[in-house]
């Protein structure tokens, strides 16, 4: 059954058919070849999604919605070009501080990408970056979507994993702070290099004013986490919470969304949720039956045996996701992997909290790497231009992402180091 399943999933993908069906065709194959009941797909791909902290992605998708069209995301440009735009390259790094921020709401880096990047990219090029540089800069700062909580993956590798999305929710925040910081460090360096970014403080608002105009799509992201953390709702109940306060911010106070805007924006967000549902309920059921053929369990011996310690582990792993994240979209391999790899981890000593770090901060890379990064299509989409065109520009950002993937991957108490302080017996 296994090398079956195998074998259509990657031959599908070689055949350009969506990750879902392919998922789900080889599944459904897999249950021919056992001589299985059929019934078995309808319980597991139901079973798949039919659990309570999954509804949190519809309402954050929705949430971040809202935001884009309610003027919150332009307001948090121009606080944090009031905070950063001062310096010569000052307006890249807005755009890594803005999705910082855009991120711990919203969720979701294609949101991100679509909702920061139909500012920036434009005003990057209106400062002179070439247009290629400002596409990748901002594909790659949305990748802090899926990493700042609250995110989309983290939750799916809580729910696949079972493991505490309120642990992996504040473990993300070191690795997202860190990679914030180097893209950040980064930008200002490569601009001071070439020359750009001179005039990037021009029409850039005072800090107060700029603070003030914002004040409430800054309380947006206190709010939330707040709430959750301070253990008023779950991460579940935070996502309704999230949508309530960018609708009333949207419509009451910022007054830029009409009440003809709305079903645009619920239609959106329904297709989008829609197809990550429909990729977790056929990963649901691909995970059901290679759990069942014992898969998990061979692929557990086989790394005990071949990398016989933890850092070996790990490395390797790495190596392997990286090359996977390319090809598979990240829910459809966290879906897949997680409960695989993390009993494995689990065995070498590695809390599964951290291992959840690792994973989706590994896989978020394939967003930003061809040839199925689908930030590197939104963003492309926003700039007008082809995706041949940025991986110049987008190579010394992935090499950056890899450098924090590495501190994150051996340096566990940057994720747990909070973790263990908020959660301590």
């Amino acid at each position: 059954m296994t090398p079956v399943m195998i074998t259509t999933m990657v031959l599908c993908f070689a055949l350009t058919v969506s990750v879902a069906v392919s998922i789900g065709l080889a599944s459904i194959l897999g249950i021919q070849v056992a001589n299985a009941n059929m019934l078995i797909s309808v319980k597991e791909m139901f079973g798949s999604i039919n659990k309570f902290p999954l509804a949190a992605i519809p309402f954050f998708i929705l949430a971040g919605n809202l935001m884009e069209t309610g003027g919150i995301s332009r307001r948090l440009v121009e606080f944090a070009k009031s905070i950063v735009g001062g310096v010569q390259g000052g307006l890249p790094m807005t755009c890594v501080l803005t999705c910082m921020i855009f991120a711990a709401v919203s969720g979701s880096s294609v949101a991100t990408t679509f909702a920061i990047g139909a500012i920036l990219i434009p005003a990057l090029i209106k400062h002179g970056y070439p247009t290629s540089y400002a596409a990748s800069l901002q594909a790659t700062s949305a990748e802090l979507g899926v990493v700042i909580p609250p995110s989309i993956p983290l939750i799916l590798y809580g729910v696949s994993a079972e493991v505490s999305i309120g642990e992996l929710f504040i473990a993300g925040f070191g690795p997202g702070l860190l990679i914030a910081g180097a893209l950040m460090l980064f930008v200002w360096a490569y601009c001071k290099w070439k020359g750009w970014g001179k005039n990037d403080g021009d029409g850039r608002m005072p800090l107060g004013k700029a603070t003030l105009q914002a004040g409430w799509a800054l309380l947006m992201p206190v709010i939330i986490l707040g709430g959750i953390y301070g253990g008023i709702f779950t991460p579940t109940e935070a996502s309704a919470v999230a949508v309530f306060y960018a609708l009333i911010i949207g419509v009451v106070i910022y007054r830029e969304i009409r009440l003809k805007d709305l079903f645009g924006i619920l239609r959106k967000s329904a297709i989008s949720s829609a197809v990550i549902m429909f990729i977790i309920a056929n990963a649901g059921l691909f995970a059901f039956l290679i759990t069942r053929a014992g898969v998990p369990d061979a692929i557990g011996r086989w790394l005990e045996a071949v990398l016989q310690s933890p850092t070996l582990f790990l490395l390797g792993v790495n190596a392997a996701l990286f090359i996977i994240g390319m090809f598979i979209e990240t829910s459809a391999a966290i879906i897949v992997l997680a409960p695989i790899l993390a009993p494995v981890a689990m065995h070498f000593g590695v809390d599964p909290v951290h291992f959840g770090l690792i994973m989706v901060v590994n896989l978020a890379m394939g967003m930003i790497t061809p040839p199925f990064g689908v930030n590197l299509f939104a963003a492309c989409t926003v700039a007008r231009i082809s995706l041949d065109r940025i991986v110049g520009h987008l190579i010394p950002f992935v090499l950056v992402i890899m450098a924090c993937l590495m501190i994150v991957t051996y340096v566990p108490q940057l994720s747990l180091g909070l973790r263990d302080l908020v959660y301590a017996k």
